[in-house]
């Protein structure tokens, strides 16, 4: 019965260290440069309150937080060439990935900031 109780914790404690599965990324195409792409998702966060903790044209990475609880992080990549780039973007609300869907508003801000609806 000793060894059987260290047991059952050293169960249940690497049962909480698992991570849970990551949501694909939602990704979408743009006919603008990778810089003006970047640079529109980082407007399109500040703008919901997100404070960017890290952004690298050069890599084409970001990532941006909202510190609210449970905090929200959102992470995007880009890349491409001339005229053309894919976004890809990832969020996790208290460590936990978010569904893919629930980035769609991002998008979408970030095509009326590169002036697609126009």
């Amino acid at each position: 019965m000793s060894r059987l109780l260290p047991m059952l914790l050293a169960l249940l404690l690497a049962g909480c260290a698992s991570s849970s599965p990551r949501e694909p990324p939602r990704e979408l195409d743009f006919p603008f440069a990778p810089e003006a792409t970047l640079r529109a998702s980082a407007q399109a966060l500040m703008a919901k309150g997100y404070v960017v903790r890290y952004a690298d044209a050069d890599l084409g990475r970001l990532e941006a937080v909202f510190s609210r609880w449970p905090g929200y992080r959102v992470l995007v990549e880009v890349s491409g060439e001339g005229e053309q780039s894919r976004v890809s973007l990832a969020a996790t609300r208290g460590g936990r990935p978010l569904p893919p869907q629930t980035l769609d508003s991002l998008l979408v801000e970030m095509q009326d900031r590169l002036g697609m609806w126009r």
